[in-house]
């Protein structure tokens, strides 16, 4: 045996194509070979032909993990944008409605009811929406701006820009689900093949359209506008071909969600859960107790078809016998593949599982957070809106209210002819139910990072709330989030 001491070696690779690299990684980890000795073999062999078997034949989906795309979705709504960044696994960012004028950027129209009467009655709800936007943003710049003048130390085009942001801060409630946006992401192609099955199985026309040309573009040429930029003038290789080839819709996906929608209007039947006025009154944020796993995941089960709060369909799923409850579990795992993962409301266990109603702008922030599971229920009207704050101190909330009052009855009277249209044309300033699971170190982070001046007052409240609940219920641990009260304001600071 050689007493030499090896040289030890960290190298960084130059990018190339994410199927080439995963394989020659895979094979790193196989082979006694250095990765300069790997990258050679994977040069000189098919590495469709390994995908074709160690991926797909023989299920080492970890090696997926290895390669990274980048993709970029433009002129997609931002209901699409929502359901693209849906992933435990994800890293991303989508045009931000803080920082930027959202009502030049046109809607998406669902090609359900392009030239149909049924067009005419949702453009005339976009139209009202988009014009008390531009209404109220010069008075709520000024409004800011009069109260929060700018500082000696701060540059006027910081100062601009900062004063632009909080007044989009307000008016962004009154952008629909609708408005068109932007999505970078950079993604594993496990990711990647994930999402686009995900896209595939979907029940809206734009995202199974979404998934088709995800597929497409990882089977051709990349853009390769920087290499150009460089000098570059060789071809690229398709990202992600044999990945792309091999992505379908998936039957369990596409179905299970409306299987259990249906199972829940049935066994909740005489409940009252369907009549809000049921409901009681509705905590923004309710940290649930910890309770029987069953109980959870049946609870969560038609927590996600419902519009009802958690702590009310426990108290009824407490009452079921196992049977029923056993009935439930089986409406989510019938049509279940031997290769297909269990859908996400399974996920349980988690010591702290909050309940929270917010409004959609507010929570398009928080589901940012991946270390937590979030159950979110479908959009509606149904709970009601938001007035942001400073439109009331501006002394400008009627001409909110009475936007959202009447797109409220449009909106209504659209899902008589045009449910897909009813939810594109739902603006942020709606509140929406999302159950969020974790663990404490998550919790304390959201708290700490959500409620901090820079942030939103919506998420802000919500975050506050949360250090509130655990504080009330455990509080060694509650006394210990370093959280800022959402009274604490400091509109300059971004």
């Amino acid at each position: 045996m050689s007493t030499d001491q090896p040289t030890r070696r960290v190298i960084a690779l130059a990018p190339m194509p994410p199927e080439k690299s995963a394989y020659a990684l895979a094979r790193y980890s196989r082979s006694p070979d250095s990765i300069e000795g790997s990258l050679r073999w994977v040069h000189g062999h098919s590495s469709e032909k390994f995908w074709d078997q160690f991926y797909f034949d023989y299920g080492h989906a970890s090696i997926a993990d290895l390669g990274h795309v980048i993709i970029c979705f433009e002129d997609i709504s931002e209901l699409a944008a929502i359901r693209l960044e849906d992933e435990p696994l994800w890293d991303g960012q989508a045009k931000s409605s803080r920082y930027q004028n959202f009502a030049a950027g046109g809607w998406y129209v669902p090609d359900s009811i392009h030239g149909t009467e049924t067009e005419g009655t949702y453009q005339g709800i976009l139209r009202s929406l988009a014009e008390i936007y531009r209404l109220l943003h010069q008075p709520l710049t000024q409004f800011i701006s009069d109260r929060e003048p700018r500082p000696e130390s701060m540059k006027p085009a910081d100062y601009q820009r900062t004063i632009a942001a909080r007044a989009f801060d307000v008016t962004r409630y009154l952008l629909p689900l609708a408005a068109r946006t932007n999505v970078g992401q950079v993604v594993s192609i496990r990711t990647l093949e994930k999402q686009i099955t995900r896209l595939l199985s979907s029940q809206l026309p734009e995202l199974r359209s979404i998934g088709d040309e995800l597929k497409d573009a990882c089977q051709r040429s990349p853009v390769n506008l920087w290499g150009e930029l460089c000098g570059q003038t060789n071809a690229q290789e398709p990202l992600a071909p044999t990945l792309a080839r091999h992505a379908k819709a998936n039957d369990y996906q596409a179905s299970v969600y409306q299987d259990l929608a249906k199972y829940a209007k049935d066994a909740l039947r005489g409940t009252g859960l369907d009549q809000p006025a049921s409901w009681g009154n509705q905590e923004t944020v309710d940290l649930l107790d910890p309770h029987d796993p069953l109980d959870e995941i049946v609870t969560t089960l038609l927590y996600r078809v419902s519009h009802a709060p958690y702590r009310s369909l426990l108290a009824v799923v407490r009452t079921w016998t196992e049977k029923q409850k056993q009935e439930a579990i089986d409406v989510a795992m019938s049509r279940r593949g031997p290769y297909d993962e269990l859908i996400k409301e399974f996920r349980s266990g988690y010591a702290f599982t909050f309940d929270v109603l917010m409004d959609i702008g507010g929570w398009r922030d928080m589901h940012r957070h991946r270390r937590c599971q979030q159950i979110q229920q479908n959009f509606t009207t149904v709970h009601g809106y938001e007035v942001p704050p400073t439109l009331v101190q501006a002394g400008l909330d009627q001409e909110y209210r009475q936007a959202m009052d009447a797109v409220r009855a449009d909106i209504e009277q659209l899902k008589k002819t045009s449910a897909e249209g009813s939810l594109y044309a739902t603006p942020f300033g709606f509140k929406v139910r999302c159950l969020f699971k974790m663990d404490y170190a998550e919790a304390e982070y959201i708290a700490r990072i959500r409620s901090g001046v820079k942030g939103h007052w919506s998420y802000r409240t919500i975050a506050w709330l949360m250090k509130q609940k655990i504080a009330a219920r455990y509080p060694i641990l509650g006394d210990r989030i370093r959280a800022t009260s959402p009274d604490i304001e400091d509109t300059l600071t971004r």
